[in-house]
Formats: structure tokens, sequence, C-alpha cells
């Protein structure tokens, strides 16, 4: 089972912008679909976007299209999230989420392994 370890979180004036990187270890990760979830405090973990194993498609959920971009490199067993025109409602622990398949879901319950999440913070 691949482990991830999330950075690049942190505090940010609204229209900024944040990298999230997502590293893995362990075996598997080229094959993997990923995904990147968000909860806010209070919030369900939602949805936030994703990417197939071979980086063909991505996903994103319609509050962030235009603005967030994922992206992975396999060859560094990493995947990332290009925040920017962030917004006070961006705020949230950011975690990011491996598939044991190749084609990515919007369902939290579907990805198998969970990073421990990085905080983002977007001020007004």
């Amino acid at each position: 089972q691949v482990q991830l370890v999330e950075s690049g979180g942190g505090l940010v004036q609204a229209g900024g912008s944040l990298r999230l990187s997502c590293a893995a270890s362990g075996r598997g990760f080229s094959t993997y679909a990923m995904g990147w979830f968000r909860q806010a405090p209070g919030k369900e973990r939602d949805f936030v976007a994703a990417i197939t194993a071979s980086s063909v498609l991505t996903y994103y959920t319609d509050s962030v299209k235009g603005r967030f971009t994922i992206s992975r490199d396999n060859a560094k067993n990493t995947v990332y999230l290009q925040m920017n025109s962030l917004k006070p409602e961006d705020t949230a622990v950011y975690y990011c989420a491996a598939r044991r398949l190749p084609i990515p879901t919007m369902i939290a319950a579907d990805y198998m392994s969970w990073g421990q999440g990085t905080q983002v913070t977007v001020s007004s």
C-alpha cells in the first residue's frame, strides 16, 4: 500500500497562489489514480481534483475549474495541485488520496490511501 505525505500548505491572501505536493512511497504509484480532497471545519470531505494514472485525463469540482491544476510526475512519485486566484472559501485541510485503479472517481470512499493533510488558509 502506498504512503502519502502532503506539503506546501500555508497562509495566503485572497488572489494569491499555492502549490501543494503529495509524495508517495511504496510500490504502484504509476498505476494509481490520484485525487485531492479538502475538508473545512464542520464540513464533509469534498472532492477537489483528480488525475488518471497516465495523466491523460483530469477532473475538477466546478468551484475550482480554471483556478486549480492537478498534475503528476510518476518518475518522482509525486502529485501536485497548483492553486491560483485563491479565495477565502478555499480555506480547508487538503488531502491527497490514491485509488488502486487507473481511473479516478469523486468519491472519497473509493480511495484506499490518504495523507495526513495540509492546512490552506486564505485571508480576505
